[in-house]
């Protein structure tokens, strides 16, 4: 079944579509590395996801169904998950985001967010899992029958600094969904750790946080605790959000400068411009965001409305995640939308100036 939902993966990529307010920042190319500065972690990654650290161990998702895991020293293991339904093959599908609770040296329980194909349809649920031996194998549904259409899956799972889980969900190919509060799709989502709804979640008996979106994937709070989140948009004017609980960002009704009753417009917006942008982390008091489209790694200054370009020349750019006075950055090129060389996909390391 592994090597079946491979060729359909790799198929349906290429055949695909390309991922996908106030005034636009300013932009500039100011690349803060060079060459022989960065770091190349690990190679040959097979269509990577998400990172996440816990201690000096990396994690890496793979789309296909694997978790990767780099020691302190280099070592790389690569361990499949024991899924309870089949991975769905749409673009924009497969093992997407995980998260790693406080206490995961002692529960040795991790949450991942994956589509997966039943005699319904598509859909993305939100489980529990564990490593056991040579695989990590599913254990508990926390939430299922999320909306999967052909595209726009979001994917990121994150907790947040009140130690809830905070989920990204596309509109799944049906932009209408966005402003529907009885569905899950076109929303960021906040969920207790069990499964639970939280108490004081905005809407009564609803995960939802936030909707009206079209396919958000990067979640990241700053030194306030305030939450920022990054979103395709229709072709372009790519969109960062500064996500209030309860807010409406308008998709499909509105985007980039437009205006809407009730609707909130992006902090900025990519214009003319396609970043289709993924992943983000705050650190030194900044965003840093990777762009697939857009082919790099972009920093974005909320105190001056500045956007810089800090790497490029490496391909499509998945996720980036702090660490060790650096980025860590995983490229995309082999998800049947970019042009990888034979030592991609890789996770690269660029240090930071503070």
């Amino acid at each position: 079944m592994r090597i079946i939902y491979g060729l359909l993966f790799c198929i349906l990529f290429i055949t695909g579509c390309a991922e996908q307010s106030n005034p636009s920042p300013e932009e500039s190319s100011n690349a803060t590395t060079s060459s022989n500065e960065q770091q190349v972690v690990a190679s040959q990654l097979q269509t990577p996801w998400a990172i996440e650290q816990v201690d000096e161990t990396i994690y890496l998702t793979e789309r296909p169904g694997n978790i990767v895991e780099i020691s302190d020293n280099g070592e790389l293991t690569r361990k499949p998950v024991e899924f309870m339904d089949d991975l769905a093959g749409e673009p924009e599908s497969g093992l997407l985001g995980i998260a790693f609770p406080n206490d995961f040296t002692t529960s040795n329980r991790a949450y991942i967010y994956y589509s997966y194909r039943n005699n319904n349809g598509n859909f993305q649920r939100i489980t529990t899992i564990s490593e056991q031996g040579e695989s990590w194998v599913e254990e508990e549904i926390l939430l299922d029958e999320i909306p999967g259409g052909t595209y726009h899956h979001g994917g990121r799972i994150q907790f947040g600094p009140d130690n809830l889980l905070y989920i990204t969900v596309g509109d799944a190919s049906e932009p209408e969904l966005a402003q529907n509060l009885d569905s899950l799709a076109g929303k960021i989502l906040r969920m207790n750790p069990d499964g639970s709804i939280p108490e004081n979640n905005p809407f009564d008996n609803s995960y939802v946080y936030s909707y009206g979106h079209r396919n958000p994937q990067g979640l990241a709070w700053d030194e306030k605790g305030e939450l920022y989140a990054t979103e395709h948009g229709n072709s372009a004017l790519d969109e960062i959000n500064l996500i209030e609980p309860g807010s409406n960002f308008g998709w499909p009704v509105i985007e980039g400068d437009e205006t809407g009753e009730n609707m909130v417009s992006p902090i900025i917006h990519s214009g003319e411009d396609t970043w289709a942008p993924s992943g983000m982390e705050f650190a030194n008091d900044v965003l840093y965001f990777s762009t697939l489209r857009g082919e790099s790694v972009k920093s974005y200054n909320p105190g001056d409305n500045e956007v810089e370009t800090i790497l490029e020349d490496e391909g499509r750019i998945r996720d980036v995640k702090y660490g060790n006075n650096g980025l860590y950055i995983i490229t995309n090129n082999t998800d049947g939308r970019g042009d990888p060389s034979d030592n991609d996909d890789r996770l690269l390391w660029i240090p930071l100036e503070e």
